[in-house]
């Protein structure tokens, strides 16, 4: 019976460790960047504003919505732009280490900015 109680017992503890693997390899997935037409930059996971993700490899969907603006998104081993005068979509594959990224509108860096962090 002991023998049964610890391999219960070893069993619970295991559990959560497995669950927070899967949950790790979870990582990535389709992030939408978005700039204009006003004077917002965002950036998106599953329609909410982006604070903090795991580490692994994005597909971030690039919605320059102003020939004013552009979107630019700095961090370990990443920095990407779209050009201003473009208008349009662009898809970009990312690798997010962990740090910090920071996101903006270059002309506009005063007051289009934003930043998260990869665990």
């Amino acid at each position: 019976m002991k023998f049964l109680a610890l391999t219960a017992a070893a069993a619970a503890i295991a559990v959560p460790s497995a669950l927070a693997a899967t949950h790790a390899g979870h990582a990535g997935g389709s992030l939408v960047a978005t700039d204009g037409p006003g004077f917002t930059i965002t950036l998106t996971h599953g329609g909410k504003k982006v604070t903090s993700l795991v580490a692994g490899t994005y597909t971030i969907k690039v919605q320059d919505k102003s020939n004013i603006h552009d979107f630019h998104l700095t961090g370990p081993g990443v920095n990407k732009a779209t050009k201003v005068p473009f208008v349009g979509t662009q898809s970009w594959k990312v690798t997010l280490k962990k740090g910090v990224y920071k996101y903006v509108c270059d002309p506009h860096a005063a007051i289009m900015k934003g930043s998260f962090t990869v665990k």
